[in-house]
Order: C-alpha cells, then sequence, then structure tokens
C-alpha cells in the first residue's frame, strides 16, 4: 500500500467511525477553551472537564478572573496537577487578554503563542477548535498513531506536525485532528492495545510495530 493509499484508507475510516466528533473539552467560548486546553497539559480530559465548572462558575471571563487571587485559582485547580504554573500562567494571560486584546482572545496563532503557559499545541486547538482556521495540533495519541501507521517517524511532536500537514488535506486537518484523538483512545492506546481492535494499524501499520505486538 503506498503512503497516498495509506492516507486514503486512514481519511475514510476516520470519517466512517467519527462523523459527527465531539470536542473532548467542555467549554462556552473561545476564553473557557483556551482555560480549558491550558489545564489539559499533562492531565486527563475528564479530570479536566469535572474542575473547569468549578472554575468558571466563579470566573468565565478575563474580567473575573483577574479578580481572583493566583492562590485562588491554585486552589480551584489543584486536581488537574501543575496548579502553580497553571495558575499563575491562567491569571497573567487573562490581565494580557484584557488589557491587550480588548477582553478577547487573540485569533492570531503568534499572539496565543506569546500568552504566558500557552504553547504551540495548545494555541493550535484554540485556533482550529474556537476559529475554525485549519491546524493539526499533536497530542500524544497523534504522535503515537502516526507512528504506528508509519506516516511519521516518531522523532518529536515537530515532525509529527510537519508530516501530517504534509500528507492530510488542509481542509480536513481540523476534523482529523479530533477524529485521530477519539480513535488512539478507543482502539489504538498506549496500554492495553489490541490489535484486532485496531482496524488502521492492522492495514496499514508499519511492519515492525505489528510484529512487535503480536511477538
Amino acid at each position: 500500500m503506498t503512503k497516498k493509499e495509506k492516507v486514503h484508507f486512514t481519511i475514510n475510516t476516520l470519517e466512517a467511525l467519527y462523523p459527527e466528533i465531539p470536542i473532548p473539552l467542555d467549554h462556552s467560548d473561545p476564553y473557557t477553551l483556551l482555560i480549558a486546553v491550558l489545564l489539559s497539559a499533562q492531565c486527563t480530559d475528564v479530570r479536566v472537564n469535572s474542575i473547569t465548572p468549578l472554575l468558571f462558575e466563579k470566573a468565565s471571563t478575563p474580567e473575573k478572573m483577574i479578580k481572583l487571587s493566583v492562590e485562588k485559582i491554585r486552589n480551584i485547580i489543584r486536581p488537574v496537577g501543575l496548579s502553580p504554573m497553571k495558575s499563575k500562567g491562567i491569571y497573567e494571560l487573562s490581565h494580557i487578554i484584557l488589557n491587550k486584546y480588548e477582553g478577547k482572545v487573540p485569533q492570531d496563532l503568534e499572539a496565543l503563542e506569546s500568552l504566558p503557559s500557552v504553547g504551540h499545541k495548545t494555541a493550535s486547538v484554540v485556533m482550529a477548535q474556537a476559529f475554525g482556521v485549519p491546524s493539526f495540533p499533536v497530542d500524544t495519541h497523534i504522535h503515537r498513531l502516526m507512528y504506528r501507521w508509519g506516516l511519521s517517524n516518531g522523532k518529536n511532536v515537530v515532525q509529527t506536525e510537519r508530516d501530517a500537514k504534509r500528507l492530510f488535506p488542509r481542509e480536513k486537518w481540523n476534523d482529523l485532528h479530533l477524529q485521530i484523538i477519539w480513535y488512539g483512545r478507543e482502539y489504538s492506546p498506549a496500554r492495553g492495545w489490541k490489535l484486532d481492535k485496531d482496524l488502521i494499524t492492522k492495514t496499514i501499520g508499519r511492519k515492525s510495530v505489528i510484529n512487535k505486538l503480536v511477538n
């Protein structure tokens, strides 16, 4: 199977499995999405979704967030981990959004990346899910599956993102980003992986990965 055929098979399979694609993190607007994605670093979406209602009940806008202290934010978000860094970042970026961007999350990748505690992946997720700008944020699931499928060499997420953008049509990036995440969770996890349930890897996966699993 050629790489072009692998890409075609992957797109068709994911579209059949996920014709409607739920967004993993609960939010109501670009600001709450930005905060939720920031909180999701090294934390499960389930846990983030259990904490954000408590935070957003008190502060769902930059104006309200800066009225809380860093310590109060930290106490609320403590269960998601890395709370000292995340609480400081949330407080500081809320000030910047309020003062520099008139209270609105900037619709610009570089502007988002310049905000405290906002890296390339977080900024890309916001661009894709809040503003509909074609992006391909690479998380651990996408990084793992692009390697398993032989579509990237797996050296780092930067290369994986570059490969994904090169191989997949730009108009499908935003959907594929989410579809691959859901597929990774349901059919091709890092642990407890069963090849008979993983149709894409079983069909197009690199031989070294499959042989390691079956042997």
